[in-house]
């Protein structure tokens, strides 16, 4: 009776999961039907464009297709030599072993049970055999090569084995156990995120419902002090008897609210330096619509930065400041430096970047999305609309910031992305 009512209970759980998956559907296809969201196929096309090159480097040759071919053959019928001998009893070494970092495959089952064991190396030798096409795909450009295996990569970590509940130890166990409660429980979760995100996947990282601007988040006392079509400024008085002279002045990226580095109390960077006597100002960005197209990078450096020095100067009587950058804000904030220096303005005394990048020469997987067609296609969409929408800014306006010749376009379209960020009520 016991092990009827679980499976009764298991039925149920996965009715949920299907009912679930059908919020999940419709709230990523409602908007989309609605046009409030466009298909972007953009990233998709650049994907087969780019695979579709590695392909073409193997089919030119049909001896080098064999004998690529040949390759994967002889590993998977080691694997099946390897299985066929774990089956009679004899120990026999792994054909394919996961990297010691590669957490997926910890679980013991994924060893002790032959079964699983066998998914697991026939999934690695998919692997290796997918980093040798494009490791030895001669004459790619190193760009390509780049793309072609960030690409690859995402391909084959989606397939693995301990993405799906039929092929990982661990989680069938839990679903088993769980009755499939964890099944209909994550369908729910993946719905509300969809929802949440307005059609797009927005991932939670915590519950937004704890968390209260003024209360405790952004709880550090200010004031607004001075504002413009492109900010406003936020002055934090110090909580120390003795006051340092010169004040400080944070630029924050724009896509993030002011309060970034104003979260709870006790992990406040704004707070910490009022605690050492420090007056602090921030630039809080404003959600920038098709009323503001027309601003250009510039205009959000003097507007910006720039203002907020004028307006520090008026507020405390003192010329000189100590300024600190943070994600993109420093980026701002180093291409001001370059504009005062050419100016012989040496207002800011000391500047502090966190997080921030100047030379994009090397950034790693960044430049996969911020190829000459990728960003002709956002500036026409910015074009069309006056700005980039943020959920789009949000997913992949940080993925661009990967080199000098991105910046010398895109950098003075920047304008026209919404930031996220809002003063204190």
């Amino acid at each position: 009776m016991g092990k009827s009512t679980d499976w009764e209970e298991l039925a149920k759980n996965l009715a949920r999961m299907v009912e679930e998956g059908g919020k999940a559907l419709a709230a990523y296809l409602k908007p989309r039907e609605t046009g409030r969201i466009e298909s972007d196929h953009a990233e998709f096309a650049d994907m087969v464009k780019t695979l579709g090159q590695v392909a073409e480097y193997w089919l030119a040759d049909p001896q080098r297709t064999f004998e690529l071919q040949a390759a994967l053959g002889r590993g998977y019928l080691e694997l099946w030599a390897h299985a066929a001998r774990r089956m009679t009893g004899e120990e026999a070494s792994p054909v394919a072993k996961p990297d010691p970092r590669d957490k997926r495959f910890t679980d013991p089952e994924w060893s002790s049970n032959q079964f699983f064991d066998f998914l697991k190396q026939a999934y690695l030798l998919t692997v290796q055999f997918s980093d040798r096409l494009v490791k030895d795909a001669e004459g790619l450009d190193p760009t390509t090569r780049q793309k072609a295996e960030f690409y690859l990569r995402q391909i084959v970590n989606a397939i693995a084995p301990s993405n799906f509940v039929l092929t990982n130890p661990e989680l069938l166990r839990d679903t088993l156990s769980s009755k499939g409660e964890n099944l209909a429980r994550g369908m729910h979760l993946l719905a509300e995120d969809i929802q949440a995100g307005g059609g797009e996947l927005r991932i939670r990282q915590t519950d937004a419902s704890y968390f209260e601007v003024g209360r405790n988040l952004a709880a550090t006392p200010g004031k607004v002090v001075f504002e413009n079509d492109l900010m406003q400024l936020i002055q934090y008085a110090p909580s120390t008897e003795s006051v340092l002279k010169v004040p400080l002045l944070i630029v924050p990226p724009w896509i993030n609210k002011f309060y970034v580095l104003d979260l709870t109390p006790d992990k406040s960077f704004i707070r910490w330096c009022v605690d050492q006597g420090l007056t602090v100002f921030v630039i809080s960005w404003v959600n920038p619509d098709e009323h503001l197209s027309k601003k250009g990078f510039d205009d959000y450096m003097r507007e910006g930065p720039l203002a907020a020095l004028d307006a520090i100067k008026d507020a405390t009587g003192e010329g000189k400041v100590h300024a600190a950058g943070y994600c993109v804000g420093g980026t701002l904030l180093a291409v001001t430096l370059a504009h005062m220096a050419a100016v012989s303005d040496r207002r800011i005394v000391s500047s502090t970047f966190f997080a921030s990048q100047v030379d994009f020469t090397y950034s790693g997987d960044l430049k996969i999305f911020a190829d000459e067609e990728q960003i002709t296609a956002l500036e026409k969409q910015m074009a069309e609309r006056g700005y980039l929408d943020s959920r789009k800014m949000a997913n992949t306006f940080n993925l661009m910031r990967s080199n000098d010749l991105i910046w010398s376009r895109v950098v003075h379209d920047c304008h026209r992305e919404p930031a996220f960020s809002t003063a204190l009520p």
